[in-house]
């Protein structure tokens, strides 16, 4: 009679533990790397479809308890660099003074500010200008004043647009545009 309970305990618990290796082979956290850069939380791989949180996506993320709805917003923006008249893309190492000229368009809410930022190789992030905005439009620019920056090291310099939803949110980044400081 010892031995039935013992063989029951043995089947149960082997198609528990079946279950369990199952369930994790199905359910796989992933590394997600968007425009090359690692995304902080990952993601998902469940039932080979991935799964990526929507705030890794870029643009403005709000959920609508309500309706159980996420609703995302990412306008296009074109972003262009120039060191007076002239656009430019690569630069050398050292001091270079220029401005960052942004074209926003299919932007389909109000937002309270925008921000432009630069960040060097190593992380370090620096902001270039912001600006609290008073009347909304579906489209608009939005020009710097001239900055001297010093691009210290050779490397990728991350020149970023970010938008504030309302007085109370952070800035969100929108959209990057990369540097490359070249060694004279």
């Amino acid at each position: 009679m010892k031995w039935k309970r013992v063989l029951l305990c043995v089947m149960v618990f082997s198609l528990l533990g079946g279950s369990l290796l199952f369930a994790d082979s199905v359910n796989e956290k992933i590394r997600v790397l968007i425009n090359g850069k690692e995304a902080s939380d990952g993601g998902y791989l469940i039932d080979g479809t991935t799964y990526v949180p929507v705030r890794e996506a870029g643009g403005l993320a709000s959920w609508d308890n309500s309706n159980k709805r996420v609703t995302v917003i990412k306008p296009n923006v074109h972003i262009f660099l120039f060191q007076g008249d002239t656009v430019f893309g690569n630069v050398n190492v050292g001091k270079l003074k220029f401005n960052v000229f942004s074209q926003v368009d299919s932007l389909t809410t109000d937002v309270a500010a925008v921000k432009v930022t630069i960040t060097d190789p190593s992380g370090q992030v620096k902001d270039i200008q912001a600006q609290s905005l008073t009347t909304q439009k579906d489209n608009f620019w939005f020009r710097t004043n001239d900055f001297t920056y010093d691009f210290s090291r050779a490397g990728k310099y991350r020149i970023s647009f970010h938008i504030k939803e309302n007085s109370n949110s952070s800035y969100v980044p929108i959209a990057e545009k990369v540097i490359t400081a070249l060694s004279q």
